[in-house]
């Protein structure tokens, strides 16, 4: 999220614009992905690209979750969500085509991050005054991929989800300035 890449497009766009869509390129870089991806321990039985998959649609979703939590009673949290599910939106159409194209399947991305969505919040709704958000997406994400009980699994789900408020959180709280 370049300060000098949104001053740019902060002349053709509206704050919201700018900010979602920024949002939105941050959650479909994969860097850090393929990171965690690197970090996969030789003997793990969930096969890499399930990993990969999972992380990218965390990543999305921690995203888009991201601003409704940090944005709770921002002026512009509506308009920024709005922006940044339209990007997303649209992104899961361009898969959903290249797919189909690829192995003659259609997949609904989009559907599929609203499901994942879907659990990862009525998970997160367990959440107690004591207890660590960390500890209930670490295993969802692990079961997604298939086992709930892989230790690497619910690690690097933990992983890139608290990396990814930190750094949504450091960038919503410049916004204003």
């Amino acid at each position: 999220m370049s300060k000098t890449k949104e001053k740019e497009e902060s002349q053709e766009l509206s704050k919201p614009e700018q900010v979602g869509k920024s949002l939105f390129e941050f959650s479909i870089d994969r860097e850090d992905i393929k990171w965690l991806l690197e970090q996969q321990a030789d003997d793990s039985k969930i096969p890499p690209n399930t990993i990969e998959y999972e992380l990218q649609l965390l990543k999305i979703i921690s995203v888009g979750w991201s601003i409704s939590f940090y944005l709770v009673d921002h002026p512009l949290k509506d308009a920024i969500a709005e922006f940044y599910w339209h990007h997303i939106q649209s992104f899961s159409e361009t898969i959903a085509s290249t797919t189909e194209l690829t192995i003659g399947k259609k997949i609904d991305y989009f559907s599929i991050l609203k499901e994942r969505l879907d659990t990862y919040v009525d998970a997160l709704k367990r959440i107690t005054a004591d207890s660590d958000p960390l500890k209930i997406v670490g295993p969802e994400f692990a079961n997604f991929c298939g086992n709930k009980d892989d230790v690497f699994s619910v690690l690097t789900g933990s992983k890139l989800f608290a990396t990814t408020l930190n750094r949504v959180k450091e960038y919503l709280e410049g916004i204003d300035q």
